[in-house]
């Protein structure tokens, strides 16, 4: 009965997320996610009645996440429709690289950080200073990946410090993108916002009216066969089954590396969730050379992994262990005020400096998925442009392709955490360095705009 238990108990979370967001307008106006808000009020009843509760209630809450992030990575790309190589990076290159600096330097400034300050005053272990990036540009689905990571390495409060920090991230991500789009439009950078006031009442609540519903995807195939949900969801499941046998490969390629390296167990400890996104990407070339792509819909497949986003969100927040939190209150507080300050540097900074056209809008984008994962950076960049009158969206979409397969819970996300706790946190380091190095020398030869001052109305001279 735990499954059933817990099952209910999600959907009960999330259906009160959704009633308290729509009662009172501060939600509304910070563009707070019902999931958040759903797992925050189970963080508070576990907490204060959990004792008084059947434990099965929650109990399944921390392994949740683990399991959906798989899903959510493994349906990333399914459906997605082919788009030639050159058209993407002819687009996104100026993109990617701004997501290159950010995230490199959230690795090169956590890490430092614990060298030089945290771990000599606080005592906090050099893979604290993975958390920033983990929860910041992977969020919760990335931190519940590397669930198993933390513990089979001997830190298991890595987790629950790594869902505050995604949930910081989210809501930090939120109200300070909302200040920076305030900014923007005082000072002439973007204009034609709709604000809070200017949207009808269930456009603020979240809610669709009748007649304007969009479709949720297209059925691929007649139900008299196989309901078309059935055959997405089964299609997400060969993707996790092709990524767990490339992680099986790798295990058992690691047995014939040396000693020394078999010893550290780095395959062993490798999360699964990356490794179903390279299923995924495998799985769709398949249908596209066999000519069954059609069966794939894209958007079947975004609301699966939505779907798995949101519950996954939930039990993440709600599972949190507070007393890890407190005990590390202070390292953590300053790790992610320092987090926040870099990622505000690279929109206000390096934004006008590397786009061309549409800085705001690209630089904005990119604050909201480097503080609090890919949802947020688009809700950011709907506020700013409702009506994709700029390069900004087809942009931003195109250089995910390149940029979350190596960070945001990509492969380098998942393979930085073993490499650290195993002793090797100062190579790592350095190495982070060096790839910012170059990230930033590309900025600078290929994509620096030749005159960065920015007028009153946001227009480049």
């Amino acid at each position: 009965m735990i499954a059933v238990m817990s099952f209910c108990a999600i959907s009960v979370l999330l259906v009160l997320g959704i009633v308290v967001r729509s009662s009172f307008s501060i939600f509304q106006r910070l563009f707070i996610p019902s999931s958040v808000i759903g797992g925050f009020i189970g963080l508070i009843v576990i907490q204060t009645l959990g004792q008084f509760m059947s434990a099965d209630w929650f109990v399944a809450f921390g392994q949740l996440p683990g399991f959906l992030i798989n899903i959510v990575f493994a349906g990333l790309f399914l459906g997605a429709a082919a788009t030639p190589l050159k058209k993407i990076w002819g687009l996104a290159a100026p993109q990617f690289c701004f997501g290159q600096i950010n995230a490199w330097g959230q690795y090169v400034i956590g890490l430092g950080l614990v060298f030089v300050f945290l771990g000599p005053v606080f005592g906090v272990p050099d893979v604290f200073g993975n958390l920033l990036e983990i929860g910041f540009q992977g969020g919760h689905g990335t931190v519940g990946g590397m669930a198993h990571t933390f513990d089979k390495l001997g830190w298991p409060a890595g987790a629950d410090l790594g869902y505050t920090v995604a949930t910081c991230g989210i809501v930090f991500g939120i109200v300070i993108g909302m200040v920076l789009i305030n900014i923007a439009v005082r000072k002439g950078y973007v204009s034609g916002i709709r604000t809070f006031d200017d949207k009808e009442k269930l456009e603020r609540v979240g809610v669709y009216p009748r007649g304007k519903q969009p479709a949720a995807g297209l059925q691929t195939v007649q139900s008299n066969s196989l309901d078309s949900l059935a055959l997405h969801i089964s299609l997400v499941g060969i993707a996790v089954l092709i990524g767990y046998g490339i992680k099986e490969l790798l295990v058992l390629g690691e047995t014939f590396t040396p000693v020394s390296i078999q010893e550290m167990g780095i395959m062993e400890s490798l999360p699964l969730f990356p490794l179903c996104m390279i299923g995924g990407v495998l799985l769709q070339i398949f249908l596209r050379k066999t000519r069954l792509d059609y069966i794939a819909d894209h958007g079947q497949m975004q609301r699966i992994c939505g779907a798995s986003l949101d519950f996954l969100v939930v039990a993440a927040i709600a599972s949190i262990r507070i007393e890890f939190v407190v005990a590390y209150w202070m390292p953590l507080s300053i790790l992610v005020a320092v987090g926040a300050i870099w990622n505000i540097f690279t929109v206000m900074y390096i934004g006008p400096r590397i786009f061309k056209e549409a800085w705001f809008e690209r630089s904005i984008a990119e604050f909201g998925q480097a503080m609090g994962v890919t949802a947020t950076g688009l809700m950011l960049l709907r506020t700013v442009d409702p009506d994709h009158k700029t390069v900004a969206t087809e942009a931003f979409g195109y250089k995910q392709l390149l940029h979350e397969p190596v960070m945001g819970g990509g492969l380098w996300t998942s393979l930085a955490v073993p490499l650290v706790m195993l002793g090797s946190g100062l190579v790592v380091w350095f190495f982070c360095l060096a790839v910012l190095v170059v990230a930033v020398i590309c900025w600078l030869v290929f994509f620096r705009t030749s005159q960065t001052a920015i007028s009153t109305k946001g227009i480049q001279k």
